[in-house]
């Protein structure tokens, strides 16, 4: 008798609640005897389906149709392809129903039928978010259903367009055992929905729960049934949402789309840096701007720090937005330059945006130290770079890209790495200073205001 993990496949002689391999708990299950048997017998291929020269394929069939959201677009791609099976995961509440139900009404609009299924609501519920984002149509069709049976059967009688499913852990078939949501099931109910979107050439969308760990709940099957696997992201308390990639067979998977959640719905934002920054004029003590890389897109990002006398004992940390571990880091290299170590810290980006790129260790570093000296830095000024434990400052990639976005906006000063420069077309408009050390820019940043 063995045991067999249904995600990873590993053997064991004997039954285990977590798989070695991959880490799953309750995914090994008994095997059938006698597994190096084959028990499947050749036959021969069926009329029509014979193998053919790959130059004599219909390459058309497979060309992928804009849904009307450019950052979704983007993010697959150019848009849907017929028979493809997209997944989106995402955290509760982040807003994938949303998105997903104007992509359906988009769709609708241009004269498409599609089918619409959710499990988690109520049709009524569905019907109430439509109105309030302007999502009613007559070739949008709606059905609460959580048999997987029915929804084959809607799928058959009502030829869909395209075809939204919320969500495949919702779902479940009576052929086989297991609750809905279980590794069983969901396997069922994913093969079972994919085969009738590649038998009838119809582009499919899956809503996926993710875990406490950040990933797609279910077997890891599932991800590598689907075509297209997208991670919905956001802080539900910020108004930006980013679309990534994690699986793309018809795109790039470094392609990041920004939206933003409104009363009215997800909007797409494809100028999203303006978000990033105060709405003040004047520079004031502890503020510095960076430009981050989402995927291909640039973004310029402004860092706010702000430094205070301790009350006594250990001085306190809290950042929001950047990574803790490297903003201790910078300040263990700042304290050989200002006497920041000792005062309580605080760092936020503007916005809600997470920045967790090395890129941005050079504006964190020019904003503690301004916040420090209580003087403020160039207007408008942009450091790009990331620092090492002694001080230097080392080059980050596609600097032209970031300097142009940046200029932009209407930057005109810069702080970068020495010899970033090379082969780096600098926007006119933009004055960049070069620095090897933290030290040397503290000191070419502040140095003129503190004697004045």
């Amino acid at each position: 008798m063995a045991y067999s993990c249904t995600d990873c496949g590993y053997s064991s002689p004997k039954w285990l609640g977590r798989c070695p391999q991959c880490h799953s708990w309750g995914t090994l299950e008994e095997a059938a005897g006698d597994t190096a048997a084959v028990r499947t017998k050749a036959k021969p291929a069926p009329a029509g389906r014979k193998a053919a020269p790959i130059t004599g394929v219909d390459g058309t069939t497979a060309q992928a149709r804009p849904t009307g959201i450019g950052e979704f677009d983007r993010v697959l791609g150019g848009g849907l392809v017929p028979g493809a099976v997209v997944l989106l995961a995402g955290e509760p509440g982040v807003g994938k129903s949303t998105l997903l139900l104007d992509v359906a009404a988009r769709t609708a609009r241009s004269s498409a039928r599609v089918l619409y299924v959710t499990g988690e609501e109520s049709a009524g519920q569905v019907r109430l978010r439509a109105e309030r984002i302007g999502a009613l149509e007559e070739s949008l069709l709606l059905a609460a259903e959580t048999d997987l049976g029915v929804v084959l059967g809607m799928i058959t009688s009502e030829a869909p367009d395209l075809l939204v499913i919320d969500s495949v852990q919702t779902l479940a078939s009576t052929e086989v055992e297991g609750v809905p949501g279980g590794v069983t099931q969901v396997r069922e109910v994913a093969a079972g929905i994919i085969r009738a979107a590649k038998d009838n050439g119809i582009p499919t969308v899956l809503v996926g729960h993710i875990t406490k760990e950040g990933t797609v709940a279910g077997p890891r099957l599932l991800e590598h049934l689907v075509d297209v696997v997208c991670s919905f992201e956001g802080d539900r308390h910020s108004r930006l949402r980013l679309l990534r990639a994690v699986k793309n067979r018809f795109g790039p998977t470094d392609e990041v789309g920004c939206f933003d959640m409104t009363e009215n719905g997800i909007e797409s934002l494809a100028d999203p840096s303006g978000l990033f920054l105060s709405r003040s004029s004047a520079q004031a003590p502890g503020s510095c701007l960076t430009v981050v890389q989402e995927g291909r897109r640039p973004m310029v990002v402004e860092i706010q720090a702000l430094v205070d006398r301790s009350n006594g004992g250990s001085p306190r940390r809290t950042v929001s937005g950047v990574d803790g571990n490297r903003v201790a880091m910078i300040l263990a290299v700042l304290s050989k330059v200002t006497n920041v170590g000792s005062h309580d810290v605080f760092v936020a980006t503007v916005g809600g945006v997470r920045v967790i790129e090395p890129a941005a260790d050079l504006a964190v570093s020019l904003a503690l130290a301004s916040a420090a000296a209580d003087a403020s830095l160039y207007s408008r000024l942009v450091g790009i770079g990331e620092i090492s434990l002694s001080g230097e400052i080392r080059k980050v990639p596609n600097l032209g890209l970031r300097l142009a976005e940046a200029a932009r906006l209407g930057v005109t000063n810069a702080v970068v790495a020495r010899g970033a420069l090379e082969n780096v077309k600098v926007p006119p408009t933009m004055r960049v200073r070069e620095c090897e050390t933290v030290r040397e820019a503290v000191d070419v940043v502040l140095k003129p205001r503190v004697s004045s």
